[in-house]
């Protein structure tokens, strides 16, 4: 029969794809129905979680649960079911933990256990009663009110304590999720994570703000946008590459001390540790200066690791990673002479690196118009880089390629700046802030001509900001700390999708739509 809405065309091919076992539990949830229960309830509300009543009654014995009678309900996800006929125990997960429910045919009335009946595994149930310690000595509730709230239409899989497949892990993470107690904890410990930075900073005055995701220029750094078009304005917007320039404009409106844990979007490719959309904090505090932020972070990240690990060393993928202060510094220069081989001299010859940058995979094709600091750059990314295992401070970034950063007083070659590497990544990025508006300018159109000549990650003129700086940024430093890879080191996690809750994964295809 024609659904004379339209609707048919869209809901029959979801329907067709229905396998035996989901028919099964979708004729249960209609004789769930025609018993009067509704299998998607509302208003029940459980007195108790799994985690506290284990905590609460850890030590009270058999006889004294028995002489208390205390009453607890319980919901959540039945995770397993012992069906003895009559009695059945079902092991209930309320995202604090397991706990477990005795039924009985002799103690709940007739349509409770009638539902019971109607239950399987994956079900959302909830059920009430005393509190006892069964002969094998484990906690449960003897339930004399059972109820399934949600009646699930798809099975868990079977026999994993997860999916087998890590990509279904990352596009089901709802499923990843129930199955998998590791992958839940990885997300509980981003979220301490990401409370406690918050915390560090509120201590310290700093004010959490929000700023635009969408921008009309894209600026802040140096990287390739995704474009979107507003319909109503009929204008090109970019989603954010960096709150940076938003930030400071709000030191020169008069906010001192500003933070915010932001989403971010740039449109470069996948790996272990990119995604295109990823969450940083970034943070700005007038008169101070990127040394001063240097012991700040220290403070951060080694508080931090002491505080939620309780240790000052972290293991990552059989690798100990020292937080112990202070963190090792090196300037840029110094780290190409140890790990790349190169003498002093030679990270000023041209012709030395591109020589050294052949052993490489990048094309020297494409680096024989960099300048001697664009190519000492390079051979820092590809030989030193992977070699700062421990948190390291590098230093001493030439002014070319930092656009946003103040010039060194003594050497204007160099800016105030430094980069955070620890097991090889960049974690995070400082600087002085640049606040000679006409120094910015000045900038900010030799990062329009590399564009013009056809760099898509360097960033165009914003005269906005510059107007800004006209009307005075206080001496400032600001800094941005990559959450995501924070959390893969603290977690000792592989990817950078293990510690996102819903990573960019390609299309999924339904019925052969586009």
């Amino acid at each position: 029969m024609t659904d004379s809405t339209g609707r048919d065309k869209f809901i029959q091919p979801w329907l067709d794809l229905y396998n035996d076992q989901i028919s099964t539990r979708v004729e249960k949830r209609q004789r769930l129905l025609e018993a009067g229960h509704n299998p998607y309830t509302n208003g029940r509300k459980p007195t108790a979680q799994a985690k506290q009543l284990h905590k609460e009654f850890a030590d009270v014995t058999k006889e004294q649960l028995a002489s208390d009678g205390k009453r607890f309900s319980i919901a959540g996800r039945a995770m397993l079911v012992r069906d003895f006929g009559k009695a059945a125990f079902v092991q209930v997960d309320d995202g604090s933990g397991r706990f477990q429910l005795y039924v009985s045919a002799n103690d709940l009335p007739p349509p409770d256990f009638a539902a019971y009946k109607l239950l399987d595994t994956g079900d959302i149930v909830f059920g009430e009663g005393k509190i006892f310690r069964t002969n094998k000595g484990e906690l449960s509730i003897h339930v004399d009110k059972f109820e399934i709230l949600t009646k699930a239409i798809r099975p868990l899989p079977e026999k994993f304590h997860g999916l087998s497949d890590q990509e279904l892990c990352y596009r089901m993470r709802y499923v990843d999720t129930t199955m998998n107690e590791g992958s839940r904890a990885v997300l509980r410990k981003r979220s301490e994570i990401v409370r406690y930075i918050r915390e560090f900073f509120y201590k310290r005055e700093y004010l959490e703000v929000e700023t635009p995701m969408m921008h009309s220029v894209a600026g802040g750094a140096t990287a390739k946008p995704f474009k979107t078009h507003h319909n109503a304005l009929d204008m090109e917007l970019f989603m954010r590459i960096a709150p940076e320039l938003h930030l400071k404009r709000l030191v020169v409106g008069g906010f001192p001390r500003v933070f915010e844990i932001n989403r971010c979007f740039r449109n470069e490719g996948l790996s272990i540790k990119h995604n295109p959309e990823f969450t940083s904090i970034e943070f700005y505090e007038a008169y101070a200066t990127y040394e001063d932020l240097m012991n700040l972070t220290e403070d951060l990240l080694a508080g931090m690791v002491r505080d939620l690990l309780g240790s000052d060393s972290v293991t990552y993928a059989e690798r100990t990673i020292a937080f112990k202060r202070p963190f090792a510094r090196m300037t840029m220069r110094e780290a190409v002479v140890k790990f790349a081989g190169l003498t002093e001299a030679e990270t000023r010859d041209p012709a030395a690196m591109l020589k050294k940058l052949r052993e490489t995979e990048l094309n020297p094709n494409n680096l024989k118009n960099y300048s001697a600091d664009r190519l000492m750059v390079c051979c820092f990314e590809e030989f030193a880089e992977k070699n700062l295992l421990n948190p390291t401070f590098i230093t001493e970034f030439p002014t070319e390629v930092s656009p946003l950063s103040r010039k060194n007083d003594q050497r204007p070659d160099i800016v105030d700046r430094f980069e955070l590497f620890m097991n090889g990544w960049e974690v995070a990025n400082a600087f002085s802030e640049l606040n000679n508006p006409t120094d910015q300018l000045e900038r900010f159109a030799d990062q329009a001509r590399l564009k013009e000549g056809g760099d898509e990650e360097a960033c165009d003129v914003d005269y906005d900001y510059v107007r800004a700086l006209e009307y005075g940024l206080p001496p400032t430093a600001g800094e941005g700390i990559g959450i995501d890879r924070l959390v893969m080191l603290l977690t000792n996690s592989p990817s950078i999708r293990d510690v996102i809750l819903f990573p960019l994964l390609k299309k999924e295809v339904f019925f052969g739509e586009p």
